[in-house]
């Protein structure tokens, strides 16, 4: 038996006695994974339906190339030497109010991303909201995520509450103004949700991963629909995001997902060797809450538009590149 294909072997795959079928139309930023396990019922999950789940792991990631290790170390110096000068600048910028702070930060996710050999290419806008608050809602693949949409504009994250226990990333993350929930107790989930709603309503852009956890691409998760009642309360629109890892030569890859067991250190490992990488970031039009629309339909509506399952509703968005170089 051969063994199965590497998700950057090909974006899409017939399957073996398929020849006479039509070919199945996989979106493009999807890496099909043969070996890629099913999704069982929420209610048969480990843990319950309420705890995070994906079924990525080591086998969604291609197989190791080779360490790389001098530009691996370039590149970490490069990402420190940034770190070092963000975690200085920003109580230098602080006194000059949010706006000053969001054009640093802003600066500094950049900064990140450009340290680490990513090039960042946005589409379909140059911002997530021109005015007033807007829920953004995207699909969750790697630590990159974050950076990218704060490169982008700055974005309050709804994220884990041990993300603000982590070394320099927890100071940044609180320093943008994150929101975080504790996942293991729900009780705190509707107190959130009131965060998340008073942030919209002040114009702020509040951003969350509502598949909950980080999948290889090859699949996506459900969408929590909880954020999405925040949007509704505060009358806000949603803008649907999806998030692409692709090699420097256009194919999509696994290779800087960041999923199972695997820890940071591992990832920005792999990540910081990679011979070139791209993030694509593709703003689709914003969704307005209808009339008596609840979060449900809401969720459902943005997960479609996000993992291209449906045509987009509205009015297509200019594609505009923001290149950065790596």
């Amino acid at each position: 038996m051969s063994a199965p294909a590497r998700p950057d072997d090909t974006a899409a795959r017939v399957p073996v006695g398929a020849a006479a079928a039509a070919p199945a139309v996989v979106p493009p930023h999807v890496v099909e994974h043969p070996t890629h396990p099913g999704v069982p019922r929420a209610t048969e999950r480990d843990g319950g339906p309420w705890s995070p789940y994906s079924p990525c792991g080591p086998d969604c990631l291609p197989a190791a190339a080779r360490p790389a290790r001098l530009r691996r170390g370039r590149r970490a110096a490069a990402l420190l030497t940034v770190v070092a000068t963000a975690v200085l600048a920003a109580p230098l910028v602080a006194p000059f109010g949010r706006r000053a702070t969001d054009v640093a930060m802003r600066a500094i996710f950049r900064a990140v991303l450009r340290a680490a050999g990513i090039r960042l290419q946005v589409d379909g806008g140059t911002s997530f909201a021109d005015d007033g608050g807007a829920l953004v809602v995207a699909n969750h693949l790697s630590w990159i995520d974050v950076v990218a949409l704060g490169a982008v504009q700055p974005v309050r994250m709804i994220a884990k509450r041990e993300v603000g226990d982590w070394p320099v990333v927890g100071r940044i993350a609180a320093r943008t103004g994150a929101l975080f929930v504790d996942r293991a107790g729900l009780r705190a989930l509707p107190a959130v949700v009131g965060e998340a709603t008073a942030a919209l309503r002040a114009g702020a852009v509040v951003g969350v991963f509502p598949e909950g956890t980080t999948w290889c691409g090859s699949a996506a998760g459900p969408f929590r629909r909880a954020p999405f009642q925040a949007a509704i309360d505060a009358g806000a629109a949603v803008r649907p995001v999806t998030l692409e890892l692709r090699l420097a030569d256009g194919r999509p890859t696994t290779a800087a997902s960041f999923v199972g067991d695997e820890t940071l250190a591992g990832s920005l490992r792999r990540v910081l060797a990679l011979d070139g990488l791209v993030c694509v970031l593709t703003l689709h039009p914003l969704l307005h809450p209808g009339p008596g629309e609840d979060r449900r339909v809401l969720a459902d509506r943005a997960r479609r538009v996000v993992t291209g399952a449906a045509p987009l509703r509205g009015t297509p968005a200019p594609t505009a590149t923001d290149p950065i170089a790596g």
